[in-house]
């Protein structure tokens, strides 16, 4: 901190204090106005002085920009939450949701977990407490967009989030770097996120289409062969397009299977009859269904309807959270999918059983990977503020961009700088059988942890440009 002596300050004191009427007057004179008039002089400084009984603070390099700083003013900061409530992606986003209020209530309680994430959260983050504000967002992007703009109105967020809909997190993405304000998106399988759609204010913790590929590819190989035939269903958006396009071009390049048909259906579709008969007629060994919540639950089981499985072997390459309980167990029996997080983990790291307690003594269940991904943006984002010792959000994104190594539930990764992806392994299961499961949440098995930087494509892959800071 660097404290500034303006010129001719100590004589206009002397002139103005010289008697008690003369008091009022300098406060006066000495308006805000003329206060940031006088430390634009000083390029560049902090001028913190007090006149008057007046104590003033300007800071030039840290202009207002978005709800900077109005939005770190009162005792409360708040975080705004666009999530599906409603559609195709409604229960995913209900697990979400919980994951983001535990986080909050964990950051404003001094919580051993969040110490754990972020160790200088201290019953809130820099004085404040923190708030969550939530609306449906449906999974539309337009709507989501709304609702953030109200809490920019209403309740000047400091940080933004929700997704589960990769058309949502790329639209955000672009609102969050327009209007300065930060970003995480929760859920979001589409390379597009962190790749030719990364904005300098936006940040991912969890994996994506090209890092599920990447994990599971080998794993179907293994198990599998080479030269197989694979059905693909696709949903109509990035989401789909990209994770379809990894798979594939991992599969056709690694061990030579062939895309024998791509169905493409629009997000919500209630009957997939049309997709499964062309299915149905291409031959193909495998389906490998990258739709994503109630879009995936349906497609698999009218393909159990249509006699396809378990004639075909399905797959799930981005693993969707409650599928099991909701498709039934003799859909996911045997079928390998990837995913970020599951809860039988908490035997092996210690940060995921405290997660997977805390969790179930408050919602009653075992959390899914949604309710993970959000725990954890959360507690990042607490982590980087409170390192930078500010709200500020160039300075908070320039400490995430550091680079360093910090704590998941899965163990210590980082951050990359140049994307703004978190490199967070990809864990691979496989549905259990009914007699083998232990209880009633019991769905899957872990296959394989597999290392993030190992499936990860290169930074400059997808073409990121991550923007500017202000």
């Amino acid at each position: 901190m660097k404290f500034w002596v303006i010129p001719g300050l100590q004589q206009f004191k002397r002139k103005h204090m010289s008697d008690s009427k003369s008091h009022n007057e300098a406060k006066a004179i000495i308006s805000r106005r003329n206060a940031l008039h006088l430390g634009a002089n000083v390029a560049g400084a902090t001028l913190l002085t007090t006149f008057g009984g007046v104590r003033w603070a300007f800071a030039a390099d840290q202009p207002a920009m978005g709800t900077w700083p109005e939005g770190s003013k009162g005792d409360t900061v708040y975080l705004g939450a666009a999530v599906p409530l409603t559609g195709t992606y409604a229960v995913q986003g209900a697990d979400e949701l919980k994951g983001w209020e535990l986080a909050v209530e964990h950051m404003n309680t001094n919580h051993p977990l969040m110490k754990k994430l972020a160790p200088k959260v201290n019953n809130g983050v820099l004085g404040k407490k923190v708030a969550l504000v939530s609306a449906d967002s449906a999974a539309k992007p337009n709507q989501a967009l709304q609702s953030e703009q109200t809490f920019i109105a209403k309740n000047k967020v400091v940080l933004m989030t929700g997704s589960t809909s990769s058309a949502v997190a790329v639209a955000m993405n672009k609102f969050a770097q327009r209007e300065k304000i930060l970003y995480m998106p929760g859920i979001s399988g589409s390379n597009d996120t962190t790749g030719k759609d990364c904005v300098r204010y936006g940040f991912r913790q969890g994996f994506f289409g090209e890092m599920a590929a990447n994990a599971i590819g080998p794993i179907l190989v293994k198990n599998f062969g080479k030269n197989r035939k694979a059905a693909f269903m696709t949903p109509d958006y990035t989401y789909g397009h990209t994770t379809t396009q990894s798979v594939a071009d991992y599969l056709v390049k690694e061990a030579g299977w062939t895309m024998v048909t791509n169905q493409v259906s629009p997000l919500g579709t209630q009957d997939f009859s049309q997709y499964l008969t062309n299915i149905a007629n291409s031959g193909a060994d495998f389906l490998i269904n990258v739709n994503w919540g109630r879009d995936a639950v349906l497609s698999s089981q009218q393909a159990k309807q249509f006699g396809l499985l378990p004639k075909m072997t399905l797959v799930l390459p981005y693993q969707i959270p409650f599928f099991a309980k909701e498709a039934g167990v003799d859909i996911s029996e045997g079928v390998f999918a990837a995913t970020d997080f599951w809860w039988t983990l908490e035997d092996k790291y210690p940060l995921a059983k405290m997660f997977v307690d805390a969790f179930q003594k408050k919602f009653g269940y075992r959390p899914e990977w949604g309710a993970e991904n959000a725990y954890v943006s959360f507690a990042h984002w607490a982590r980087m503020v409170t390192q930078a010792g500010t709200f500020y959000p160039p300075d908070v994104i320039k400490e995430w961009e550091k680079g360093e190594v910090i704590p998941s539930l899965l163990g210590d990764f980082a951050y990359r700088k140049e994307d703004h992806q978190y490199l967070h392994p990809v864990v691979i299961v496989r549905g259990k059988a009914k007699k083998d499961m232990k209880n009633p949440e019991d769905f899957w098995e872990v296959v394989e942890v597999v290392d993030g930087a190992k499936v990860i494509q290169p930074a400059n892959a997808f073409g990121c440009k991550l923007g500017d800071y202000t």
